[in-house]
């Protein structure tokens, strides 16, 4: 079982306001933040911390893994549809747009590049 989630960023006003509104559609808000990181959690859990952006420990630049990937769970198509527009519009990059993948397997992803570079998935089981 996973605790929680870290990616390292540059410029972390920057990355605030973008996972702000991008995790905003997947039910996470902002719960903690500091000099060094914030810190997301659902809504209705605001104790369960899942994912943290961070500038990193070490004080060298922060680089995304190439082959490293953060994937969300969600309910519905419509929420990663949104998830991945609001990507876009806070600047993210299209790594796909929603589909299914592979054809007909009934999961449904979506993904995109944050500020820095890392890849962010947005996905559901569901066929609505």
């Amino acid at each position: 079982m996973i605790g929680y989630v870290m990616v390292g960023t540059n410029d972390l006003d920057k990355a605030i306001g973008f996972y702000d509104e991008i995790l905003k559609s997947l039910n996470l808000k902002r719960v903690e933040t500091d000099s060094e990181y914030a810190a997301y959690a659902p809504m209705e859990n605001p104790a369960e911390i899942e994912f943290y952006v961070t500038k990193p420990f070490n004080k060298e630049k922060a680089t995304h893994g190439n082959g490293t990937q953060v994937s969300f769970i969600t309910t519905s198509r419509q929420i990663v549809d949104k998830f991945h527009e609001t990507g876009l519009k806070a600047g993210g990059k299209s790594e796909g747009s929603g589909g299914e993948r592979p054809p007909n397997s009934g999961v449904y992803y979506s993904y995109i590049r944050d500020l820095d570079g890392n890849k962010i998935c947005a996905f559901t089981n569901n066929k609505t």
